[in-house]
């Protein structure tokens, strides 16, 4: 081939780039668009519904007087502790979940007897309502961070253990033989091929895993705090303050997606190497 058609192919594989990423662009733009209108129609029936009588604002509020709710928390700053308190407990509890669940899926699937002689165990634990044992955790670890640590962990720990043993179990066969083959050891075999085709089940569970380390701490100051959005749900709710309520709300929603959207970026960063479908 001559460095004329070489030259020549290369830009038409960058025009081909370069188009898909302005598809991807024009793509998001209207999806971004479809979003925008849907919250903006919701917001528009519930404050006509209100404004027009047919619902009574008392029971459910309505957008106008939740954005004038929001505007004077945060033009007062009276909001950031509460935001900070909440996020302090979430991230312990998400992270020492998510490092114990992780490593947890990881022993089971490494030692087979292991895995058999706990697993009835893990079923059983994963199967109580840890938001219903929040009052034992409370009474066993206090009112202060360490019981809405403890419970955000308890809702963490056993999504990563679950997800992080499914995805170490379903590795190709194939990949592993030809490992092996090629003289990788356990420990290589671990690092180099169970881990990467591990990491997609991993952070699935750590996406997860981070609302209901949210949820975890929400729940805890709901039932007793001093600090926290969960302390200002609560509190709204004593005094029959649903525009509060709602306030909480919508900020707690709104952490919820701005980190699910960080998770989904790293994630997208650390798996460059895999192929990506599209609609996924």
């Amino acid at each position: 081939m001559s460095p004329v058609s070489v030259a020549a192919e290369a830009g038409a594989i960058e025009a081909r780039a370069r188009h898909r990423k302005r598809a991807r662009r024009q793509e998001q733009s209207r999806t971004n668009l479809w979003r925008l209108g849907v919250l903006v129609a919701f917001a528009g029936a519930w404050e006509g519904a209100t404004r027009g009588g047919l619902i009574n604002p008392f029971w459910v509020s309505n957008p106008s007087l939740i954005a004038a709710d929001l505007w004077k928390a945060f033009t007062s700053g009276s909001v950031f502790l509460h935001i900070g308190v909440t996020l302090y407990e979430a991230f312990l509890g998400f992270v020492t979940g998510a490092v114990a669940g992780i490593l947890s899926g990881f022993a089971l699937a490494r030692w087979d007897r292991l895995s058999r002689v706990l697993d009835p165990y893990v079923t059983a634990l994963n199967s109580l309502p840890r938001v219903a044992l929040a009052p034992l955790f409370i009474l066993w670890f206090g009112i202060g961070v360490t019981s809405k640590v403890i419970l955000a962990f308890s809702l963490v720990v056993f999504i990563l253990l679950v997800n992080t043993y499914a995805g170490a179990k379903n590795v190709d066969q194939d990949l592993v033989i030809i490992s092996r083959l090629l003289g990788a050891n356990r420990r290589q075999l671990t690092a180099k091929v169970i881990l990467p085709s591990s990491i997609p089940w991993i952070f699935a569970g750590l996406r997860l895993g981070l609302a209901y380390a949210l949820i975890g701490a929400v729940v805890g100051e709901v039932i007793v705090a001093q600090a926290g959005l969960g302390f200002l749900i609560s509190h709204s709710a004593g005094v029959f303050n649903t525009t509060g309520v709602f306030s909480a709300l919508i900020i707690l929603m709104v952490i919820a997606m701005l980190l699910n959207e960080l998770m989904k970026a790293t994630e997208r960063k650390l798996l460059r190497w895999r192929p990506q479908i599209p609609g996924i």
